[in-house]
């Protein structure tokens, strides 16, 4: 977490505060005023405590307040929208015996930041989610340290619900990294893996995780499960200095609809080192925020291709730019072989190993 604010307004608290900033030095202590020993580390308010809670908690990835459970939900209950904004809120008391993860357990990373500060105070983390107690899967939080994405959340409460209620969950993954689950441990007893989608559809499963970069199209399963889409794939363009960025666009869109994949699992374009790059691609990579891997084509002319091209070979002196970037780099294979869409764009899409 970039933005961490400590919050005491007692002695104690404000001790206690300095003790968490000498393990955590870009954490932030507040204080009021009225305590000031003009110490530097500290930054002395003259506001009142609950103006200066709201506005910590407007502006912060996370706030620890070290004063009593309820006096900070008072303080910070007119604040709050929702779980995917909100920060996560730990509670200290005033003797540092206990971290009580207060709000923003899961998404806002509250019950992790709980175990760090209990770690470097000797003291005692309280965590009250489901999944965390009984020792299961978190729904909401599955890939999360990889940069999946779920593609509908309005699921997540209801197969959270099973999950915890160890009703039966399928599992079913084509892409992805595959150690998401804890290393080494087995699933629990009420989760079962399956090898493709028709098994999972065919099963007795109450609820569903899903991994994949592939559309569902399947309703009812869909009702009944968390999506999620880890960012697998690589899409190889090859261009002219002039194909723009709306061509590209709607080259893509294209090739993601006929493949049935999701443009959520793209993690990065691919294409040619040009003497200058092509706006269009640079374009549109800023706008749906992804990177661009760039090669000479030296390294592209080693690549092993399906669909080699004289007319490639002819502008470009290799005998292919899309289906050879997206395979250099993805280090996979293709699932989508060259698309043409004349006369300057083609795309191929390689799915990432492992």
């Amino acid at each position: 977490m970039e933005r961490v604010a400590i919050l005491g307004i007692t002695k104690n608290g404000i001790s206690i505060g300095l003790s968490l900033k000498r393990k955590f030095p870009t954490w932030k202590v507040f204080a009021p005023a009225k305590f000031s020993n003009n110490d530097q580390q500290i930054e002395w308010f003259d506001d009142p405590t609950t103006t200066k809670a709201g506005e910590l908690f407007k502006t912060n990835d996370a706030l620890i307040c070290i004063f009593s459970l309820g006096a900070v939900i008072r303080l910070v209950a007119p604040h709050m929208r929702d779980k995917k904004t909100d920060p996560a809120v730990v509670v200290i008391d005033d003797t540092g015996k206990f971290a009580i993860s207060t709000l923003s357990g899961h998404l806002g990373g509250a019950n992790q930041l709980t175990e760090e500060i209990a770690k470097a105070l000797g003291a005692t983390a309280v965590i009250t989610t489901a999944a965390d107690v009984n020792k299961t899967i978190a729904v909401d939080l599955v890939g999360r340290e990889f940069g999946w994405k779920i593609d509908d959340d309005s699921t997540v409460t209801k197969v959270s619900a099973y999950m915890v209620n160890e009703e039966k969950i399928g599992v079913f993954q084509d892409a992805g990294e595959k150690d998401w689950w804890a290393p080494k441990k087995e699933f629990p007893k009420n989760v079962f893996i399956y090898d493709s989608i028709k098994e999972l559809e065919e099963s007795d499963c109450r609820g569903y995780l899903i991994i994949s970069d592939r559309l569902i199209e399947n309703n009812h399963v869909l009702k009944n499960a968390v999506v999620y889409r880890p960012k697998s794939l690589v899409v190889g363009v090859g261009l002219h200095w002039d194909t723009t960025k709306d061509i590209i666009k709607d080259g893509l869109d294209f090739c993601m609809k006929k493949f049935k994949l999701s443009s959520k699992s793209i993690a990065r374009f691919a294409s040619i080192k040009k003497e200058e790059p092509v706006t269009g691609l640079q374009d549109l990579a800023k706008e749906i925020d992804l990177p661009i891997d760039y090669y000479e084509k030296e390294e592209l002319a080693k690549i092993d291709i399906p669909n080699p091209s004289e007319i490639v070979q002819a502008y470009e002196g290799i005998r292919s730019v899309s289906e050879a970037a997206a395979l250099k780099s993805s280090g996979g294979s293709l699932i989508v072989e060259k698309q043409k869409f004349p006369p300057n764009l083609t795309i191929a899409i390689a799915r990432m190993l492992k």
